[in-house]
């Protein structure tokens, strides 16, 4: 459960330093929004009430055309979308698409807070007033009853909960065997190699200071961080949002500012409506792209720490375990308590 909130005046401090790191945030995505070149903006298509796709990617000519089209599917209206300097057929791809505004930038990724700084600027300026759905290239949403019914029933029902925020696990999927294994073009959709998923090893705290989740576990930690479990990635996100130009992302989506969105899950025993992110990074490729961003050291603050992960990934390990599960679909993942529907039935 999470801590009491402050109150008195250290209650009054501590919000106000939150006001400030917002400010602080928003300022910096106005900054940043100079390094952003327009390549096809199509915003003027966009029209009340349509849900937005946000993302930042590079070198993703092989997963976007069924990112996309999953995403498209489920009820994303219009994609606004950051190429972060791809050399390959990446933007080229998404200038061709009418229902995708393009920008590109050379600038760092890290500097730019893993750009974050550059989708906030896409959310400000884009964003205020509609239902919001930011992703990386590696993730598909999927959320309780997602084959039968859209975004838009989702986000009708979260507006009648009163939740302006959709929470959601990032499942780690791999395939049966190493990860250089199998063949991908793209359109394929990636569930047909990674299959598998651990279904039961993780860890739930609440972060006392913005009152966001901090989930780890997976296949990730069990594998690769096994001696440092502390220094696995997070699995919690917020990756659909009723934006407010006022709203920043803090780290990556894995939490907000004001601190009131991070709540995303219920305190009184029951269960919110909350989705999945599954997470397709271990598609064949992999090991060569683990070579190159270890070279680049663009993803993580401190590139030494990973160093050993980038070393193990290129090894081509072999991720499924006896404990694996095979992913069968979303009434599964509510069953082992990954997604809840939190009363939408």
């Amino acid at each position: 459960m999470p801590d009491r909130p402050q109150s008195g005046a250290k209650g009054l401090w501590h919000a106000y330093r939150l006001r400030m790191r917002r400010r602080w945030l928003l300022g910096r995505a106005l900054h940043r929004r100079r390094q952003l070149v327009a390549v096809a903006d199509r915003t003027d298509r966009i029209a009340p009430g349509d849900i937005l796709g946000f993302m930042c990617v590079r070198n993703e000519d092989a997963r976007l055309p069924f990112m996309l089209d999953h995403h498209r599917n489920l009820g994303v209206r219009h994609f606004l979308i950051i190429d972060n300097a791809s050399t390959d057929g990446t933007a080229d791809l998404l200038a061709a698409r009418p229902d995708v505004s393009l920008w590109r930038t050379e600038g760092s990724y890290k500097s730019a807070r893993f750009g974050m700084d550059w989708v906030n600027w896409l959310l400000m300026r884009y964003g205020h007033g509609h239902w919001c759905l930011t992703l990386d290239a590696d993730e598909l949403l999927v959320y309780p009853h997602w084959q039968t019914r859209c975004l838009a029933a989702l986000t009708d029902w979260l507006d009648r909960q009163g939740q302006v925020a959709l929470g959601a696990l990032t499942i780690d999927l791999y395939p049966a065997g190493r990860v250089s294994e199998g063949t991908y073009a793209p359109g394929d959709d990636p569930l047909g190699i990674l299959r598998w998923f651990d279904s039961g090893n993780y860890q739930v705290q609440v972060q006392p200071r913005m009152g966001n989740l901090w989930i780890q576990g997976g296949a990730r930690a069990r594998v690769f961080f096994a001696s440092q479990p502390r220094r696995a990635p997070t699995l919690n996100k917020i990756p659909l949002v009723r934006w407010h130009w006022r709203y920043a992302y803090v780290n990556s989506t894995h939490a907000l500012l004001p601190p009131r969105l991070n709540r995303v899950y219920a305190t009184d025993g029951g269960m919110l409506t909350s989705g999945a992110l599954l997470h397709t990074k271990f598609l064949p490729g992999i090991i060569e792209r683990a070579a190159e961003e270890k070279v680049r050291a663009e993803h993580f603050a401190d590139g030494a720490q990973y160093a050993s992960y980038y070393d193990r990934l290129t090894a081509d390990p072999v991720l499924r375990c006896a404990a694996s599960t095979r992913l069968t679909g979303w009434r599964q993942l509510e069953a082992l308590g990954l997604i809840s529907r939190g009363g939408w039935v």
